[in-house]
C-alpha cells in the first residue's frame, strides 16, 4: 500500500516565459527560487524548495505533476504497482535530483490522463520559510486533469496509485485524496474531449485573500472566469482566473478534511449548477478548458 505526503509541484509550459514569470510572481503571489540549467523558472508558494516550474514552449499546457511520497520506503511498492500496470518507470538521475532538491524521483507517462507524473522524496533540511507577498498562499492545493477516458483514469489512480475517492459530481469530475493526506482532494479527474489541464489550485490563508484578489486580477487584465463562490463538495470558497496563456488557476479558502481511519464514504452528487457553486455564480466557457494539450512526456530525468 503506497502512502503519500501531498501534491508537491506542477510544471507548466508557457509561451512567453518572462511575461508568465511576472504574472505568477506579481499577480498570483509565488516567490522566485532560481532558474534551471535549461532556462526553466522555479517558483514556490510554501516552505518547499519549489512548487511551480515554468518552461518556455510553443504551446501552453501541463508538462508534469509531481507528488511527494511519505518516505523512500514507498518507492518499492509504487514501482511494483506501476510495472504490473504496464507502465515504464524512469529513474531520475542523481545529479538532476540534487538540482531539484530531491533525494530520489521517478517519472512515468500516465496515458489515461495523457501526462507525465513524478513521484519523489525531497532532500531533508531544504525547507525555508515562505514570504507571502500579494496573497497569503498556504500551499499548492490540487491539480485537476481533463481526459476523455475519465472512468478508467479514476480506476487507475484509485486501484494502482492508491489515491482515495472523496466525491464525484455526476460523470463530470471526481475528486481524490493524495492518501493519507487529509484534504478533500489533491487531484481531480474531469471528463473532457481531450487531454489537457483543467486547473491548478492554490490554497490561501483567509477568505479576505479571495476578495482582495478580485481587484488585483482586474488591474492585471486577468479574466475571472468563475466565482467567487463555494463548492458544496469540498466546502471551499473559490475564485478561478486565467493566466496569460489562458490556463485556469484557482485560489481557494477552506476545505473538508478526512481522518485516515474510518473516513466517510464518497458521495455521488448530481451535476447541477448548485452542486458546482452554492452561491450561484456563472462559469465562463473558457474556464477549465486548457490552453493546449498536455505535452510530450519528459521522462529521462535529463531535462525537467
Amino acid at each position: 500500500m503506497v502512502r503519500y505526503g501531498k501534491l508537491g509541484r506542477v510544471e507548466l509550459n508557457v509561451t512567453h516565459l518572462e511575461k508568465s514569470r511576472r504574472f505568477y510572481e506579481e499577480v498570483v503571489g509565488l516567490q522566485y527560487v532560481d532558474t534551471g540549467v535549461d532556462g526553466e523558472i522555479r517558483l514556490r508558494c510554501d516552505h518547499d524548495h519549489h512548487n511551480v516550474v515554468l518552461h518556455a514552449a510553443p504551446e501552453a499546457g501541463l508538462r508534469c505533476a509531481g507528488f511527494v511520497l511519505e518516505d523512500v520506503a514507498q518507492f518499492k511498492p509504487l514501482i511494483e504497482r506501476l510495472t504490473r500496470a504496464g507502465l515504464e518507470v524512469h529513474e531520475t538521475a542523481t545529479k538532476i535530483c540534487r538540482e531539484r532538491a530531491q533525494l530520489r524521483a521517478i517519472r512515468v507517462f500516465e496515458p489515461l490522463i495523457g501526462a507525465t507524473v513524478e513521484f519523489y522524496v525531497p532532500l531533508p533540511d531544504v525547507e525555508r520559510p515562505f514570504r507571502p507577498s500579494v496573497t497569503r498562499i498556504q500551499r499548492i492545493g490540487h491539480v485537476v486533469f481533463n481526459t476523455p477516458d475519465a472512468a478508467r483514469a479514476i480506476e487507475f489512480w484509485r486501484d494502482v496509485l492508491n489515491f482515495r475517492e472523496s466525491d464525484s459530481i455526476g460523470e463530470f469530475v471526481t475528486f481524490m485524496r493524495v492518501w493519507p493526506n487529509p484534504y478533500h482532494h489533491g487531484i481531480g479527474i474531469a471528463r473532457f474531449d481531450r487531454h489537457c489541464l483543467h486547473h491548478v489550485n492554490y490554497m490561501v490563508t483567509e477568505i479576505d485573500d479571495i476578495g482582495k484578489a478580485l481587484t488585483r486580477l482586474k488591474t492585471a487584465n486577468s479574466d475571472v472566469v468563475f466565482g467567487p463562490g463555494r463548492h458544496p463538495a469540498s466546502d471551499s470558497v473559490f475564485l478561478y482566473f486565467l493566466d496569460p496563456d489562458g490556463l485556469t488557476m484557482e485560489y481557494s479558502f477552506g476545505m473538508e478534511t478526512f481522518t485516515e481511519a474510518h473516513p466517510r464514504e464518497p458521495r455521488r452528487m448530481e451535476p447541477s449548477p448548485s452542486n458546482l457553486d452554492s452561491w450561484g455564480s456563472v462559469r465562463d466557457p473558457r474556464c477549465f478548458t486548457g490552453a493546449g494539450a498536455n505535452t510530450t512526456p519528459t521522462l529521462t530525468g535529463q531535462k525537467s
